[in-house]
């Protein structure tokens, strides 16, 4: 009988983790054209309109997870995320999905057109849902685990800020402000869901479980972008 491996470290296990980096959709060829200015107008707005259809089901994610978590600590920070993204309804807060439908505005969509979907492509849409099944029916801590892609995701919101005032005139500055804010919000989840994660994944065999939950959420990222990409060729 064949031992069982010996688990990694806590840090040997974190650096495993961040080293999927290499599969983040960051480097997708279509991501890869749209910071160096090769997109046209078109692309952008086929882009900003799939993936609006991820903006709007992440609080439906996020509310699975809190629906399957009994700790009552884990839910009263979780939450925040939720108000992430749909604001408090006043007070100028108005969330992250109302940024990126002002994104969508800057861009030449209109709200109504956004909110439609009918510009979401199956392949993104069956991604996106695949997403959320997972975190409604796995353990919260597993689904916790799919979301530290977002530790590779302030890196991605620095080249648009960057990159897309210099190749993309057009569209006005003030679109931009989704990117803005999920840089500090990014680094603010991912302390909290690579403790949970780092914390739950004690055994060798529920580490590598962990690598392939978060290879998992990767390969969704990048099949919306393969989706679009054959979209708005």
């Amino acid at each position: 009988m064949t031992a069982a491996a010996p688990r990694w470290s806590r840090n040997e296990f974190e650096s495993q983790l961040r080293a999927r980096g290499a599969g983040y959709h960051i480097h997708h060829p279509f991501n890869v054209k749209m910071n160096s200015g090769q997109l046209r107008e078109d692309q952008i707005r086929g882009w900003v309109a799939n993936r609006f259809y991820y903006q709007v089901n992440i609080p439906l994610k996020d509310g699975a997870i809190i629906s399957n978590c009994p700790d009552r600590e884990t839910r009263r920070k979780w939450v925040s995320r939720i108000l992430d993204h749909d604001g408090h309804g006043g007070g100028g807060d108005e969330g992250g999905i109302e940024a990126w439908v002002r994104l969508g505005e800057a861009v030449g969509l209109e709200r109504d057109e956004l909110w439609s979907q009918r510009h979401v492509v199956p392949g993104v849409r069956f991604a996106v849902d695949a997403y959320v099944n997972f975190a409604r029916r796995v353990p919260w801590q597993e689904a916790v685990c799919s979301s530290l892609t977002e530790m590779f995701a302030p890196q991605i919101h620095k080249d648009r800020l960057a990159n897309w005032p210099v190749h993309y005139g057009w569209i006005a500055p003030e679109g931009l402000q989704y990117f803005r804010s999920r840089i500090s919000l990014a680094e603010r989840d991912v302390e909290h869901g690579l403790q949970v994660t780092l914390d739950y994944f004690s055994s060798r065999a529920q580490q590598e479980r962990a690598l392939d939950i978060l290879q998992f959420k990767l390969d969704i990222l990048w099949s919306m972008l393969d989706a679009i990409e054959k979209a708005y060729p």
